[in-house]
């Protein structure tokens, strides 16, 4: 048997908690799974699904079954570990295995992605995943300086869109969602490749391809409001044809192949193929990037909308005040002054973090921690985490399920950032090749500009 090692909550040299066993059960094969998934999306819901078991069992670290199961996953148990203290194990790749587990239980067809496992189902020990890994860091270095331009341009236009829509006439709306899809679409390839997707031959055909693709890989995760029987069947049971997306995947990569050649050609410098190297591109940009994007704006300005108006008022003078300092212009120095701005964000991103579901495969015997007891995982056990409850962890945060602006100004603010976990890691650790997706890079850069952006198109 492989040596028990402790996984989270402190050094080796720290005594364990009180060892338990861990609660919670798979149940019945093949039904319980299906019990689970219909408690999981139709009959309690995400949060309640968690927090019902959480109430049963007296802990936050559980046996349970995850969708989509049947037929879909061939395994559908997992431990789900839904605190701020036991959660980060499923962080680190030196006790838990990364590979094929990106979206869960199950992964989609790679007929979705060329043939190619790209990186995100990748194990940092597999040799591929650092040659990818680098190749898109390498992208986003040698592209930061067009971030803040392609930004200011694209939603500059959103905004001034949205502003003409209100002002159209009495009681009139706008669609915040669906301008922003053909926006981000727009300024990430941009910002990314210096090629506007609509002004190619895909035109504004981008998005809606793009958003059919993803669908195409997250559907078993999704509900549509259509009648459970159909869902069960189409969405949750088997996976939908992909040759369905083939068209609409050969005209995204058309773009790519073409936009970011000069990418591909450092791809072979790094041992990487052009085929491999594009696939991987798009990839990254449109799940990670665009997936992001599409998630999180709308609710950050959910959140902006909700929040008390002196936090508007304060965000205003430090963003007016942070701008005027740098000549009138949105700088990365004038965004790292804005402490209040970077707050509302990682606020923001703590009550709805983009990537809600995390996993991992146990690679030894190993420990965990909760705040009050340890719990023994055995080698190739998979572990779960919801996100959403472990950054709204109430014994780390106060008033935790409660969205609180200035939560993290100050240095006392500051301390908590290592508990916004909502990408591939902790916000306060630096991007490497072991687990930080590309994301992290764009989107978080890109969400700190979207409350300026919204104030100035008010100044």
């Amino acid at each position: 048997m492989s040596p028990v090692i402790q996984a989270a909550g402190g050094g080796d040299e720290e005594p364990l908690l009180p060892v338990k066993k861990i609660p919670g059960s798979y149940g019945i094969p093949f039904l319980s799974p299906i019990r689970d998934r219909l408690d999981f999306y139709y009959f309690q819901g995400q949060d309640d699904f968690f927090k019902s078991r959480i109430q049963q069992y007296g802990s936050t670290v559980f046996r349970v079954n995850m969708p989509p199961g049947p037929f879909m996953a061939r395994n559908s148990q997992v431990i789900a570990v839904l605190d701020a203290k036991s959660f980060p194990v499923l962080f680190d790749v030196s006790k838990v295995e990364k590979r094929d587990v990106f979206t869960g239980t199950y992964m989609p067809s790679t007929s979705l992605t060329g043939g190619y496992r790209v990186c995100s189902y990748l194990d940092p020990s597999e040799p591929a995943h650092a040659k990818i890994k680098q190749l898109l860091f390498t992208l986003l270095a040698s592209r930061k300086s067009y971030v803040i331009p392609s930004f200011r341009t694209s939603y500059a236009s959103l905004f001034q869109t949205m502003e003409s829509d209100l002002a159209a006439s009495t009681g009139a709306k706008s669609d915040f969602n669906k301008l922003n899809d053909t926006t981000a679409f727009d300024f990430l390839g941009d910002a990314y490749f210096g090629v506007v997707p609509s002004s190619t031959s895909l035109g504004t055909e981008g998005p809606s391809k793009a958003s059919k693709w993803l669908f195409f890989q997250l559907c078993p995760l999704m509900t549509l409001g259509l009648p459970k029987i159909l869902e069960e069947l189409f969405l949750h049971s088997f996976p939908l044809p992909s040759f369905l997306a083939k068209s609409d995947y050969k005209a995204l990569y058309g773009y790519f192949s073409s936009a970011a050649a000069p990418v591909l050609d450092a791809a072979d410098k790094l041992g990487l193929s052009r085929e491999e190297a594009c696939h991987n591109l798009l990839f990254a940009t449109i799940f990670n990037s665009y997936g992001g994007v599409k998630v999180f704006f709308p609710g950050i300005l959910k959140w902006l909308a909700l929040a008390d108006p002196k936090l508007h008022s304060r965000l205003a003078d430090e963003i007016r005040s942070a701008v005027k300092a740098e000549g009138g212009k949105v700088t990365l120095a004038a965004i790292e002054k804005m402490e209040l701005t970077k707050s509302v964000v990682y606020e923001a991103l703590r009550m709805d973090p983009p990537v809600k579901f995390q996993y991992g495969k146990a690679k030894h015997d190993l420990v965990i921690e909760s705040h009050d007891s340890s719990y023994k995982v055995s080698k190739g056990e998979m572990i779960f985490g919801y996100q959403p409850l472990a950054t709204q962890d109430t014994k780390v945060f106060e008033n935790g399920g409660e969205f609180v602006g200035d939560r993290f100004v100050g240095d006392e603010g500051k301390k908590l950032l290592k508990y916004v976990l909502w990408s591939n890691g902790h916000e306060t650790e630096n991007s490497n090749g072991e687990g930080q997706a590309v994301r992290r890079e764009g989107l978080c850069g890109a969400c700190r500009k979207a409350p300026s952006r919204g104030v100035l198109s008010q100044i």
